[in-house]
């Protein structure tokens, strides 16, 4: 019991970074706010900005562990998978697997990489009391 009650506030940022994309996917495409002629980059910068934040609430929840970037990675790609499957029951919304590839998981890793680059020259400056 004591290790579940310290895996579950690891948690918390995934489930509410999934939350906020689950509660976002599911407006139909009319409530979609429009930003005329920014329309497209804005939407996919959402997108990558969203699982670049999702991915790393993965990280957290794995402890930072290197090793584990990958399963990181893999997990956010996941769910923007079943994400897009879930759009394409939302009324004015479709499923695009080039979203997927490119705007959620060039996201997810970019917002990996970039940390995995800050924080090895900054680990103990970072980790340390």
């Amino acid at each position: 019991m004591k290790k579940f009650l310290s895996i579950v506030p690891r948690w918390f940022p995934a489930l509410f970074m999934m939350i906020v994309i689950f509660v976002i996917s599911s407006q139909s495409g009319n409530d979609l706010p429009s930003f005329r002629n920014w329309d497209y980059a804005i939407k996919k910068a959402g997108h990558a900005l969203g699982y670049g934040l999702l991915a790393l609430s993965y990280f957290h929840y794995l402890k930072y562990n290197a090793r584990r970037y990958w399963l990181a990675l893999s997990l956010a790609l996941a769910y923007a998978i079943t994400d897009e499957f879930h759009q394409s029951f939302v009324s004015g919304r479709h499923a695009s697997i080039f979203d997927v590839v490119i705007f959620d998981g060039l996201g997810a890793f970019a917002a990996l990489w970039i940390f995995s680059r800050f924080w090895s020259k900054h680990e103990e400056e970072i980790f340390t009391p």
